[in-house]
């Protein structure tokens, strides 16, 4: 014999009953099956008892739709020639029900004992209205109350299963049960004296079980939502999976910590028999579900599951008058014990100066009261400190049978935990090491849990979640590059890029499952208004693992709330030069906060695009080397207007080009007047351990006054034309040295400049082609014959590939 239990979800409307009843026509065994209330229809009957309670005419409409689901329901599965005796069954309980709760409206007030009869009519009434359709269906079926068979006892004000005469029930009217399958309601039973009582939160798992236990059935199914018990919860983390098997102390672990799908009492009454139970879905019949036995795992595999508890709050007591003292932590338990509050977690300190329990959030105003109270003695002598509570918490919980004495899970938990910003409140963990729980902000569960299953059941597979400003020339090539990359990167790199908040000047648009980037200018488009703060708040508000912030701009306003990212532990990756060529304080204070909250600040395409200079001088000077001079070509516009101006050619046309092919700034004169390569010298320079500021760098313009006095690119341009004399005399004067024009930068004991150089034929400047740079470091190692470091310096589509670059080495990190 089975038993099979269908929860709320599962019989929640007619097309699901029909469900249910494909399913079990499958059945050859002799079956029990146990139904929950329609789905809402139990939360809807305690609102009307406690809208009738207090007087409130409403719950009459409440009532109103309860009776509508389930006439609806009576017409929809019934047959017409069948309906009348069901239907008027079915009125004569809503009557009963509907005098209950005028009752209650008339008095002003709900007893447990009223509440029970009112919740009760939800299982009474979808059991009957099942069993009536099964039999109209040709099925042999028989309905059977279930408060006749399962019997509670008060036992310090609970009503408490009475197992000795409810199994004695059972075995008596299952083994002269003759139909093969018997549909009862689950969650209520009776007291001793005949009054309707409910089992409470899971009850009608736990009425499942308790029959199952009394026939010793074969197995005990559950009919839920989902495929099983999994690996985490499938609505906070989608890699999320159902797992196959777990052992009893595994699943009652799991539900214990979160697990909806199975209430940790279900599983007392047919534990000690070795019964098995199965979770199957109801809307996938043919998925395995998750089986639990009394055998652990054969795979061997250490973390099962992780799981969480919501709402959450710490209570502590603490004070030098607990060290030492016998009986404190009986005093403080006792007294929260006799307040029916239940302590789900307990960590104490070594030393004895404090407890710390966590309760439900629900509970602490009462905690609080009677702790205070209780120990008032020992408060006003100042032994013991008034409790406070901490607040908005929530427990994370890695379980698995196997993880006892496996060395390394504690700290690969609570490092992952902390390489995300989740900053840990308390830790505990049983002898049995079977679990191993933290307390953390609610906010940032959900963050979480994603990481720790990404760490402990992805494969290694690291999900990158990216934060996009700036979708211009640059920032579009980048995306086309992730939209290119994206498979190649999951599978050889096991890094998975997902583009989650893009934004330009005009609008901002936010997927927190990833965009798709076939269709990102579209999104854009139709998105909402622009603005750097509603940015910033919605990236913190999603709080998502692997956050990165991707700075495409050549905006000061954005580089501005780069501190606001990496406090939050969301890492930085820019092209944009002004952050880190702005004070010195400032520079350093973003370092350091990459440092303290563990968020990478990389910005190798502020120097030379998708060059790797940053990263080769980092090495250099990691493994201990020292920076005796450098001199460069960083810019790869003013190389490419050099390398293509001649005598047949004009200035103002050079520059024209290299502005619309995208080599300078969309300011050219950014580029021309020498400030962007005073930005990347001082940059270098800094990274080489250097306090320097941008006023120190002397800057040998070529630019006339009046070009670099204009205030917009029109009045600039015409400038050049004014000048263009002068611009070819520079040229002229290089040829006749057969010379070229280069425009260099040097860092040498401790100083720095900028300026247009006539470079001979043999130097390693002459050859440097199109839009090329080229970075000369001369080092303790290095002193005579330099470490090189050549190629394309611009253009857009290099400076995508070194930010890409620089967010795979975060996904690296």
């Amino acid at each position: 014999m089975k038993v099979l239990k269908f929860g709320g979800s599962s019989v929640a409307n007619s097309d699901n009953i029909k469900r249910i009843k494909n399913i079990i026509a499958t059945y050859d065994d002799t079956i029990i099956v146990v139904v929950s209330a329609f789905g809402g229809i139990t939360d809807e009957l305690l609102e009307a008892g406690k809208l009738a309670s207090t007087g409130d005419e409403t719950y009459k409409s409440v009532l109103k739709n309860i009776e509508d689901r389930h006439l609806k329901a009576v017409k929809e599965l019934v047959p017409v020639s069948l309906q009348s005796k069901v239907l008027s069954s079915v009125k004569s309980n809503l009557n009963v029900l509907e005098t209950l709760l005028e009752g209650a409206f008339f008095i002003g007030e709900i007893t447990e004992k009223l509440s029970d009869k009112i919740v009760s009519f939800g299982e009474l009434l979808s059991s009957y209205i099942i069993s009536e359709y099964f039999q109209s269906e040709d099925m042999d079926c028989v309905f059977k109350d279930s408060r006749e068979l399962i019997k509670t006892q008060l036992i310090n004000e609970k009503h408490i299963v009475n197992f000795k005469t409810t199994d004695a029930n059972c075995k008596s009217y299952f083994s002269s049960q003759r139909h093969k399958i018997t549909v009862t309601p689950g969650f209520i039973a009776t007291s001793e004296n005949g009054e309707s009582t409910t089992l409470g939160r899971g009850g009608s798992d736990y009425t499942a079980a308790i029959y199952a236990s009394a026939i010793e059935a074969s197995v005990l199914e559950i009919w839920t939502d989902v495929s099983g018990m999994y690996t985490a919860n499938p609505k906070m983390v989608k890699q999320a999976k159902a797992i196959a098997h777990l052992s009893y102390e595994e699943a009652m672990e799991l539900s214990h910590f979160g697990a909806k799908v199975l209430y940790p009492p279900t599983i007392q009454p047919v534990l000690a028999k070795g019964i098995s139970i199965r979770i199957k879905n109801t809307f996938n019949p043919e998925e395995a579900g998750t089986l639990i036995t009394k055998s652990k795992n054969e795979q061997g595999k250490t973390v099962r599951g992780i799981s969480h508890i919501g709402n959450i709050s710490l209570l502590s007591l603490e004070g030098p008058g607990m060290v030492g003292i016998p009986g404190i932590s009986k005093r403080f338990f006792e007294v929260l014990s006799q307040a029916n509050i239940s302590v789900v977690l307990i960590t104490q300190a070594s030393s004895e100066h404090s407890i710390c329990v966590g309760i439900s959030a629900n509970d602490i105003l009462k905690a609080i009261a009677i702790v205070n109270e209780n120990f008032a003695y020992e408060i006003e002598r100042g032994k013991i400190n008034k409790v406070k509570p901490e607040n908005n918490l929530a427990i994370v919980a890695l379980v698995g049978d196997n993880m006892k004495s496996h060395q390394g899970l504690s700290g690969k938990m609570f490092s992952t935990l902390g390489k995300n910003n989740v900053n840990i409140r308390v830790i505990a963990q049983g002898a049995s090491e079977r679990n191993i729980s933290c307390v953390v902000d609610e906010k940032d569960v959900k963050k979480a849990l994603n990481a720790l299953h990404e760490e402990f059941f992805e494969e290694n597979i690291k999900q990158l979640n990216l934060f996009v400003m700036g979708v211009g020339n640059v920032g579009s090539k980048f995306l086309n590059q992730i939209k290119q990359q994206r498979k190649y990167l999951k599978e050889n790199l096991k890094l998975n890029i997902r583009v989650v908040g893009i934004s330009n000047s005009r609008t901002m648009h936010f997927d927190e499952q990833g965009m798709d980037l076939k269709s990102w200018e579209d999104l854009l488009a139709n998105g909402e208004k622009a603005n750097k703060e509603k940015f910033l708040a919605h990236v913190n508000d999603l709080n998502l693992r692997n956050s990165i912030f991707v700075d495409n701009t050549a905006s000061d306003e954005v580089a501005s709330t780069y501190q606001n990212y990496l406090g939050n532990s969301i890492s930085v990756v820019t092209c944009n030069k002004i952050a880190c060529s702005s004070q010195f304080e400032n520079y350093t204070h973003l370092k350091r906060l990459a440092r303290e909250y563990n968020a990478p600040f990389l910005f190798e395409t502020n120097v030379g695009a998708g060059l790797p200079i940053i990263d080769t001088l980092k090495h250099l000077i990691a493994s201990g080397d020292k920076i005796l001079k450098i001199q460069a070509v960083l810019s790869g516009s003013l190389n490419f207007v050099f390398n293509n101006f001649n005598n047949g050619t004009t200035f103002h046309d050079i520059v024209k080009q290299a502005q619309e092919e995208g080599y300078t700034e969309p300011d050219p004169k950014i580029d021309l007047s020498g400030i962007d390569v005073m930005r990347k010298i001082l940059i270098l320079a800094r990274e080489s351990g250097h306090v320097l500021e941008i006023e120190d760098i002397k800057n040998k313009s070529f630019l006339p006054q009046e070009s670099l006095d204009t205030n917009n690119n029109e009045d600039f341009f015409a400038s050049l034309v004014k000048y263009e004399a002068d611009f070819q005399k520079l040229y002229d004067d290089a040829l006749k040295k057969e010379s070229k024009l280069k425009y260099v930068a040097q860092f040498e004991a401790g100083e720095a400049s900028v300026g247009l150089q006539e470079i001979p034929k043999g130097h390693d400047f002459y050859n440097l082609e199109g839009s090329d740079n080229i970075v000369l470091f001369y080092t303790e190692r290095y002193p005579n014959q330099p470490m090189i470091i050549k190629g394309a310096g611009a253009g857009a589509d290099v400076t995508a590939s070194g930010i890409f670059a620089d967010i795979i080495r975060i996904g690296n990190f």
